[in-house]
């Protein structure tokens, strides 16, 4: 009998876990159940989702935790609603309503210009309270505590900005206008960021009411598994679905299949010739379909930038 939690004769015990995130949870409050139900302190995620936001939270787990970097700066893609006509301290609904506008003059077409405006390369404003350092204090406890925060534009990349259903209603007898939109953006967009932005460019305000992540680089909702499913598995002594290192990796960097020998090189810090089409990020990937090492190809000799030890034989 195994304990539980813990995978059966032949299980991997390292890899990514793709959590579909509910709503009010912190990524912290995910982690740290992933640690009890993986029973290992070694769990990390790649990119936080606010408590409102739902979906895609990738989760390491031992070696896996060596993977996070390289996925936090992938692209995402999210669906959210925005609703037109109100301002909130947050920029969505969790946070207090400060202003107020007759969005019943807002057409389709401004609508449609302002989305257009907000889309491909812009320069945007992060929302105050969000996980950003200021002096090491993150800028929501700065905002928290009635600071008056100001945080500088910074370049991303919003690839697509979808609108689908729109609604025309009212909220306390304010007429307002809610949008379910679609986007895929760059690491580090904020969507809330562009709730807010599209509300001000519409001169009526604007914030989310509705955020759900349903992509992470190469992983979607398909391979996002509840809690409450994982927990079931937890209970009927089943392992964990965990994606292995090698599919983890191939999933978002293109892949360097390497011999024995050269397995070996890698892992002792020998030099290895680099392709002449070589990738800064590469996933270099053993003769038995192991991780060996994200690797740089980028000059004449590889460098690793982590490397994997060689996985055990089965039992």
């Amino acid at each position: 009998m195994t304990q539980a939690g813990q995978p059966t004769t032949g299980q991997p015990t390292a890899g990514l876990l793709v959590v579909d995130k509910p709503a009010g949870w912190t990524s912290h409050d995910v982690v740290a159940r992933g640690r009890r139900l993986a029973r290992t302190r070694r769990v990390g995620h790649a990119g936080t989702l606010d408590p409102m936001a739902t979906g895609v939270l990738v989760l390491g787990v031992n070696q896996g935790t060596k993977l996070l970097t390289f996925l936090v700066g992938s692209d995402k893609t999210y669906t959210a609603t925005v609703r037109l006509g109100q301002t909130t301290i947050t920029d969505d609904a969790e946070g207090e309503v400060t202003a107020t506008h007759d969005a019943s003059g807002v057409t389709d077409e401004a609508i449609d210009a302002a989305v257009r405006d907000l889309t491909g390369d812009i320069q945007q404003v992060p929302s105050a309270v969000s996980a950003i350092k200021i002096k090491g204090v993150r800028s929501y406890a700065r905002v928290r505590s009635g600071e008056q925060v100001e945080l500088p534009a910074r370049p991303v990349t919003v690839h697509r900005f979808d609108v689908g259903d729109r609604r025309r209603t009212s909220v306390a007898g304010q007429a307002v206008v809610d949008l379910d939109v679609e986007v895929e953006v760059s690491s580090g967009t904020y969507v809330r960021a562009l709730a807010r932005d599209l509300g001000a460019a519409l001169g009526v305000g604007g914030h989310l009411t509705a955020l759900r992540r349903t992509r992470v680089g190469g992983f979607g909702l398909d391979r996002a598994v509840p809690l409450t499913e994982l927990e079931a598995l937890v209970e009927a002594d089943e392992p964990l679905p965990l994606v292995p290192l090698a599919e983890a990796a191939a999933a978002h960097l293109p892949v360097r299949e390497v011999d024995a020998d050269e397995a070996d090189h890698l892992r002792h810090g020998r030099r290895l010739r680099s392709r002449t089409d070589g990738a800064a990020r590469v996933a270099a990937v053993g003769p038995g379909g192991d991780l060996v090492a994200v690797i740089d190809e980028s000059g004449p000799t590889v460098r690793t930038h982590v490397v994997l030890p060689a996985a055990l034989p089965a039992s």
